[in-house]
């Protein structure tokens, strides 16, 4: 058993309005759904991806608004990733992100690897990854309506960054227990740290990543905006899931059992250091309740929802129209 790659990766956010103007004016990302957070409706829950929302494209937010400044720390997904079609795209972005006042770094080398490190307007952590010889799980298409030009635009999720105060019991429950490889190792951002360990599951590649970094140095993470919820990995169908339900639990680890997210089937479990992870079928997608050419145009409810629409309605701040 293994797993497709990523499937989501869903962080947080103080202010939706401004969330939907960064990833989609700036970062040219299409927000594929409007939706609500299915256990606390009254917050906002939005997802950008590519064209239609591929598994493996998809960043999701929700939305906290009195949610204060994450504390960056140990025990905690510390940084997110977007994938580009080559390393030419990186020379584009940071001419844009210098046009937007987007805080960036140069770019460096990561594992072989070039990437632009920059965060969105609460401080949120990203690398923006070149694709340029990435052999592995495919990237999705861009939006040919994103003010972004298709062939640098953002096409899926690249490695997600795992900061832990001890990588073994983290590695061995992405190995024994997920199915994930050792990949290789590279030199850690920050002098006389241990050595980042990829793992990579599936057909591997820039799609298929966790990178493990072991700090002896931090206190834990403490979530607010600009911190990063959770970490989902692709199965292909409903029996796939429910085989890894099957797996957790002889396992004996603590577990959401399945849980129906209309447009997705979950399992939601936390790794030893405490990082939660999701495990998430690729469908049945984002256009189940919306045409596809419409889709994040208005607010999204599941059916066991839709009675509540107008409660729920009425309880939300109106978003800035995207691009279309």
């Amino acid at each position: 058993m293994e797993f497709k790659g990523i499937h989501h990766v869903s962080a947080i956010t103080a202010n939706a309005a401004r969330n939907v103007t960064f990833y989609t004016e700036i970062l040219g990302m299409r927000l594929i759904k409007k939706t609500v957070n299915q256990d606390e409706t009254s917050m906002y829950h939005l997802f950008y991806g590519d064209e239609r929302g591929n598994p493996g494209t998809e960043l999701t937010f929700f939305e906290i608004p009195m949610a204060a400044p994450n504390r960056n720390g140990n025990n905690s997904i510390s940084g997110l990733s977007l994938r580009v079609p080559n390393d030419a795209a990186l020379d584009y972005w940071q001419t844009r992100f210098d046009e937007f006042g987007v805080k960036h770094q140069a770019i460096i080398d990561q594992g072989g690897r070039k990437a632009l490190p920059f965060q969105d307007f609460e401080g949120q952590r990203f690398f923006l990854v070149s694709d340029e010889g990435n052999e592995g799980v495919a990237g999705g298409i861009p939006w040919e309506k994103s003010p972004v030009p298709t062939e640098v635009g953002i096409i899926g999720l690249g490695p997600v960054h795992l900061t832990v105060p001890a990588a073994e019991p983290t590695a061995d429950a992405l190995t024994e227990l997920m199915g994930f490889r050792e990949a290789k190792r590279y030199p850690s951002p920050v002098e006389g740290q241990p050595d980042v360990i990829v793992f990579e599951t599936g057909e591997g590649g820039t799609g298929a990543e966790v990178h493990v970094e072991e700090r002896n140095d931090l206190a834990p993470e403490r979530p607010g905006r600009g911190g990063v919820h959770h970490v989902a990995f692709r199965v292909e169908d409903e029996e796939e899931l429910r085989q890894w339900i099957a797996r957790v639990r002889e396992a004996r680890i603590g577990n959401s059992g399945f849980v129906d997210r209309f447009y997705f089937k979950s399992l939601y479990f936390r790794e030893p250091n405490r990082i939660l992870f999701e495990v998430a079928t690729d469908g049945p997608g984002f256009d189940t309740d919306e045409e596809l050419e419409h889709l994040g145009e208005s607010l999204a409810l599941p059916p066991f929802l839709e009675p509540q629409r107008e409660q729920i309605e009425a309880r939300l701040k109106p978003l800035p129209v995207t691009f279309s």
